[in-house]
């Protein structure tokens, strides 16, 4: 397989589980504006750190490639996000799940 299809199917693969990766960290209280931002800083580090995993540093040297990797991680993030994960309600679940209760809010 090139060295191009491969950066992009492993970017494709990184995008489509990242959004359960991202509940974690996600609180349900959040804003939808601040939870979109959260989702797309983190699919812009998880682009980064693919090309990196992907060819080492030296991989930057590539500006096409590197920029296609990391929009395709932001591109399939979101499109699994509203695809698959909010209407199979997993990622709210996630987000609930891992959300810690003061005392008063566990009453």
């Amino acid at each position: 397989m090139s060295t191009t299809l491969e950066s992009l199917s492993n970017g494709v693969q990184v995008g489509a589980v990242l959004p359960l990766l991202t509940a974690i960290v996600q609180r349900p209280a959040w804003s939808a504006k601040y939870k979109k931002v959260v989702a797309v800083v983190v699919a812009l580090v998880a682009g980064v750190a693919t090309v990196a995993a992907d060819g080492g540093w030296d991989q930057f040297q590539h500006g096409k490639l590197t920029m296609a990797t990391i929009l395709g991680v932001l591109a399939v993030s979101q499109a699994s996000y509203d695809l698959v994960w909010k209407p199979s309600k997993l990622a709210p679940v996630i987000e609930a799940l891992t959300t810690r209760r003061t005392p008063q809010q566990a009453e």
